[in-house]
């Protein structure tokens, strides 16, 4: 009876270890590197690129793909989307006016919308819409996006900022991939505006939405973060760097040309 007991074990053994094996190498088979240290120039940084509907990912940079930092300017998309979610802000065209504070970028002093504040990265108005979402609302979304770790008590205007908020690249491709689904636990029409109000370039053969970041305070991290749809494939894509939003968004042009994503 023992010896019995002992083969129906060893069998049981057996086959989670090969069943275990299987899904690690079809992992492996789903992620490739990306050859491109090059185009950070020295610097520490990371990329994930991933196929919406084949789910092949190439990944630049394992160890930082997996390193949970501030997100910076890129919270504008979730704030976007919490905002309209809870009518912080009525639509995209919903005009906030400028307080007539100067701040350090030009296009940021004047009135903007959701819209417009996107585009320029416009940081007082996504702050202020914080503020009307509040704390509770915000930290309810948050936990439900399963964002990063989740940590909103850096204070309510800037919690992303340099703070206590962090997330990795693969969780902003992972963010991302929902958001192309429209899975994120908003209405549709308000994920549909938010990726309407992040494209950056609409040519005949795709168009790429994203959003830079950069910590302003050295201007020692920058992101871009977002998707590119062409005629055959949605991508997803999180580029950070210890350097700008610009450079980021440099990086992430040049690997979708290497990858004949686009021309």
């Amino acid at each position: 009876m023992m010896k019995m007991i002992r083969t129906a074990l060893l069998l049981v053994i057996s086959f989670m270890v090969v069943f275990s094996g299987t899904i690690t190498s079809g992992a492996d088979q789903q992620t490739k590197d990306l050859k491109i240290q090059d185009l950070f120039k020295g610097k520490e940084g990371t990329m994930v690129l991933k196929n919406v509907k084949t789910q092949q990912t190439y990944l630049y940079n394992k160890r930082r793909s997996m390193t949970r930092i501030t997100p910076e300017s890129t919270y504008k998309v979730p704030n976007a989307l919490i905002g309209l979610q809870t009518s912080a802000v009525r639509d995209e065209y919903e005009v906030k006016r400028w307080d007539g504070i100067v701040r350090e970028f030009e296009t940021w002093n004047r009135d903007h919308s959701l819209a417009s504040a996107m585009r320029e990265s416009a940081i007082w108005f996504y702050q202020d819409m914080a503020k009307d979402i509040g704390e509770e609302r915000m930290q309810d979304y948050v936990n439900r996006m399963e964002y990063g770790n989740q940590d909103i008590s850096g204070g309510m205007d800037r919690f992303w900022l340099d703070s206590s908020l962090k997330i990795s690249a693969v969780e902003q491709v992972d963010f991302m991939e929902k958001l192309v689904k429209e899975e994120l636990p908003f209405e549709e029409k308000h994920q549909k505006t938010v990726k309407r109000i992040m494209i950056q370039d609409d040519q005949d053969d795709y168009v790429l939405h994203g959003k830079t970041g950069t910590r302003l305070s050295d201007f020692g991290l920058g992101w871009f973060v977002g998707f590119i749809k062409t005629k055959k494939d949605t991508w997803v894509f999180a580029v950070n760097i210890n350097g700008s939003g610009t450079e980021a968004k440099t990086i992430t042009v040049e690997t979708l040309k290497r990858k004949k994503i686009i021309k």
